[in-house]
This record gives C-alpha cells, structure tokens and sequence, in this order.
C-alpha cells in the first residue's frame, strides 16, 4: 500500500467513524460505568475499526457496525478482568467505593446529542442496576436508538432476543423508578 492509499484510506476511514464517537463514547461510559475504561473502550473500538476498515462495505450502516465492535470490546474486557486476580486492601476497596458513590456519572461530559446528556442520578441508577443484558439492550435501543436488527447486530444475538431484553429492562427500570417518576411529576401522584 502506497503513501497516498494510507492516507486516503485514514480519510475515509474518519469521515464515516469519527462522527459517531460521542454517541460510542456515551454507551462505553454508560457500559462501564467509568470514565477511564470508556474512553479505553472507544479507543480499542476504533483501533479495531481502522485495522478492519477494508471489510467495511461503504452504504452499511457505520454506527451500527461501530457499536458491534464496541460492545465486543466491551464483553472482551469484562471477561479478562474476570479472569485476572485483583488483590487489593480494605482501605483501597472502601476508598473506591466512596469515590465511585461520590463522583456520579451524571458529571461526565455532555456532546450535546439528547442520548449524551446527563441523566437523573435515580435512573443512572437505576440502569447501573440492571444485569448487563438488559442494560445493554435497553442503552442501545432506548438512548442510542438503535433499531432491534442493529442491536441484535451489536450484542450477537436474535432480533427477538433484544426484544425481549428491551422489554424485560423497560419493566425493571419502571419498578426502579416508579417513586421517583411520582415525585418528579412524570406520573399522577395515588389518591390512596
């Protein structure tokens, strides 16, 4: 490959990927629940992406395609650090746990996009709650709107099962956040 073959390559390459980073990066944090492991997430993810550039079919659906690689990198991730032993003190563990209470995801940085602007803290909350499948399911269908058939794509699974998720997360969030739906006013208070 030539000079000017890599250099257009780059260029296509960032013309399609780079306008979907903030929505990449929204899901990674969001995922992660942690800043510095999204951004490494949006980062493997494209660095998979410009290596893999060549497999990408032009007039496809690049978000869609992103995500994919993104919530592989995701799973990936999770899995290794499963697999590593952690060893850590009391003291370390109690000032991570104060830290990760004290520090919200609801102060990360806004793209302005309606998908990347800070949520409540209750229903950060309350996704961060969710087991993985369903949060996922419903991140990516629900804030990122991405269709069944692009999040069946990202997750590699069925249509039907994101379906199902997106349901089953829909109905756990709403019990989460029934209280606090009622006391901001987004539901009729009972007259009970």
């Amino acid at each position: 490959m030539t000079v000017d073959d890599t250099e257009d390559r780059r260029r296509r390459f960032e013309a399609v990927a780079l306008p979907f980073m903030p929505a990449l990066y929204g899901a990674a944090l969001r995922l992660t629940g942690n800043e510095a492991a999204a951004a490494d997430d949006v980062q493997e993810t494209f660095l998979r992406a410009f290596r893999t550039f060549d497999n990408f079919r032009p007039g496809t659906n690049a978000r869609a395609w992103l995500f994919t690689i993104l919530y592989s990198v995701f799973i990936n991730r999770q899995k290794k650090a499963r697999r590593e032993v952690q060893v850590a003190s009391a003291e370390e563990l109690e000032e991570k746990y104060r830290a990760f209470v004290e520090s919200p995801l609801t102060e990360s940085p806004s793209f302005g996009a309606p998908w990347e602007q800070p949520m409540p803290r209750e229903v950060e909350a309350a996704l961060r709650s969710l087991p993985e499948a369903f949060r996922s399911a419903v991140l990516f269908v629900d804030v990122h709107e991405l269709t069944y058939a692009e999040a069946a794509e990202a997750l590699g699974c069925p249509i039907g099962t994101v379906q199902s998720r997106v349901h089953r997360g829909r109905r756990m969030l709403f019990a989460a956040l029934e209280d606090y739906a009622r006391e901001a006013g987004y539901t009729p208070r009972s007259t009970s």
